[in-house]
């Protein structure tokens, strides 16, 4: 358990620079230079997450029971993780009304799909990485969020126009629930399976 955490301490920190150290980011951007900033970036993101996996697997080797999921729970993971596939694809895709409205849905995804996780999983090293992620998740989004009300404002006092988004179209909409809809089906139908170990249509359960 203790490299699961060391590995979610180094990859959500990364991560968790512009949420708890703007400035600091910055900071770091104009010493090291946006390259190399972006190079050590990404190299203590990889590490952080091969810790993390390698911790993951390592205490799944002796798995310890906190709480059995229902079976109902397991219906509610389906229709989160769909949502968290549209939000994915809707990231992606500009002129959506999904992200017209909320600015953020690649994070949104994040606590959508950590939700559906914690949910269906009663052990003690699944409830501590989805819930690590679905508090750094709420933090980022409601970061990202302070940030666009900042610049929106900076603008306004500076009596320039806000900045120009893409404008929402029914196809964009449309693209969006189709991707969103195909990426879900083919993800929980086999890329679970392939790329986890762990088929979603099974609920573990203890004993």
């Amino acid at each position: 358990m203790g490299l699961l955490i060391l590995g979610l301490l180094v990859f959500l920190g990364v991560h968790s620079l512009r949420i708890f150290g703007e400035s600091r980011r910055t900071h770091y951007v104009t010493v090291l230079g946006e390259k190399k900033f972006k190079a050590l970036y990404s190299l203590l993101s990889l590490i952080g997450f091969l810790i993390l996996v390698a911790g993951f697997s390592q205490a799944r080797l002796s798995p310890e029971w906190i709480w059995v999921p229902p079976a109902a729970a397991k219906h509610a993971m389906f229709f989160l993780m769909w949502i968290a596939f549209v939000l994915l694809a809707a990231a992606y895709i500009n002129g959506n009304v999904i992200k017209d409205r909320i600015g953020h849905p690649m994070v949104a995804g994040v606590k959508v799909w950590a939700l559906a996780h914690l949910i269906v999983n009663g052990q003690a090293h699944q409830i501590v990485l989805f819930a690590a992620f679905l508090i750094w998740a709420v933090l980022g989004f409601s970061a990202s969020r302070r940030r666009d009300r900042r610049a929106r404002l900076a603008l306004e006092e500076q009596g320039l126009p806000p900045h120009p988004k893409a404008p929402v179209s029914k196809a964009a909409n449309g693209l969006v629930l189709t991707i969103g809809t195909l990426a879900w089906m083919l993800f929980m139908g086999w890329g679970h399976k392939w790329l986890i170990g762990v088929s979603p249509f099974v609920l573990s359960v203890a004993g």
